[in-house]
């Protein structure tokens, strides 16, 4: 089977910044960075839109918490949705890896765990749970200092800590780590039962946060209807790649929902007719443009996350290519500005 890196990181190195740098300086494509205008921090909100990236577009790349701030940096991004296992090792989690993981098979059959493999994931589970239920918030809120200074804001976290199987207390420890963090949502993928929505939404208005959810191809006009009904605490951290991948008009969808909408994930794919595959940036069929000039248009103020999924040209790297994709942001985001 061909090796399929699909979560974490391999560090750049600390000629990262000056290559990025001449790379965009020295395409026809993309315009000086912002960040050169910023006076050495980086600035990805273009004419009132917020575009942020998801740790995961990094997921080739090692991901510690001073890693993941310098890919920021050098990709010119501003505001970040922050994993879990970054801030938890960060934090000194049980069994947290900051290495870049692959998987080997193809997304979406990866092998099933033996009953060993089973049994200690339930160990490793049950270690995590304990430490959550004891840990101070005070390694979140040095993250998130730490982020301020360099001129990143981290507006959402995405901890494993949400499934059915997590404990009440653990949800929280979630919720209060996310908005140590500065954050302002915590995302998972929609659960598929509602009382599992229900639950969340719940300890979200307890702990006055917002509990965002997240989805693939299954997503639909009507996908979120049933959490959104069911407190004002739930809301969408949708997909527009996914979602033009699955048939729908992603235009369409934020204009019905902008005012649930916590933050909203961007990608390129094709759409179904064409074959749905990940590619390049300005290449497929997500209305990338459009989507940006309708939030720009309309004031919406929820963040656009780049999330890097197309395969990486040979030569290039993670980095690169969200700095890319930040670019392609600013220059739809300027256009008849």
């Amino acid at each position: 089977m061909k090796t399929q890196p699909i979560t974490r990181r391999q560090f750049l190195g600390t000629a990262a910044l000056a290559l990025t740098g001449t790379a965009l300086a020295s395409s026809s494509t993309f315009g000086v960075p912002a960040y050169i205008k910023n006076m050495g921090k980086p600035n990805s909100k273009f004419n009132g839109v917020q575009i942020g990236t998801i740790t995961y577009s990094f997921r080739s790349m090692p991901s510690n918490v001073e890693q993941i701030l310098q890919y920021c940096q050098d990709a010119n991004i501003s505001a970040i949705e922050l994993m879990g296992n970054t801030a938890e090792a960060f934090a000194g989690a049980p069994h947290s890896s900051t290495e870049p993981m692959v998987f080997r098979g193809t997304p979406g059959q990866r092998p099933q765990p033996t009953p060993e493999e089973q049994e200690q994931r339930a160990a490793r589970m049950k270690d995590l749970a304990q430490w959550r239920a004891k840990v101070s918030m005070e390694k979140f809120e040095q993250i998130k200092k730490m982020y301020k200074a360099a001129g990143v804001s981290i507006y959402a976290y995405k901890p494993n800590a949400f499934s059915a199987t997590n404990s009440d207390a653990e949800v929280e420890y979630g919720m209060r780590a996310a908005k140590a963090l500065g954050a302002s949502h915590v995302t998972l993928e929609l659960p598929e039962d509602p009382a599992q929505t229900k639950r969340l939404g719940d300890l979200a208005a307890k702990n006055k946060i917002l509990v965002a959810y997240h989805g693939h191809e299954q997503q639909t006009p009507t996908f979120w209807d049933t959490a959104l009904s069911q407190s004002r605490n739930n809301a969408l951290n949708c997909d527009l790649g996914h979602y033009t991948a699955a048939g729908y008009n992603a235009v369409e969808l934020i204009e019905a929902k902008h005012d649930r909408i916590a933050s909203a994930h961007l990608k390129d794919r094709q759409n179904k007719a064409n074959g749905r595959a990940n590619l390049p940036w300005g290449t497929g069929d997500t209305p990338i443009v459009q989507i940006l000039q309708t939030m720009k248009k309309n004031k919406y103020n929820f963040p656009a996350t780049v999330e890097l999924e197309y395969q990486i040209p040979e030569g290039s790297d993670a980095v690169k290519e969200v700095a890319k994709c930040v670019e392609y942001c600013r220059k739809a985001l300027e256009k008849n500005a």
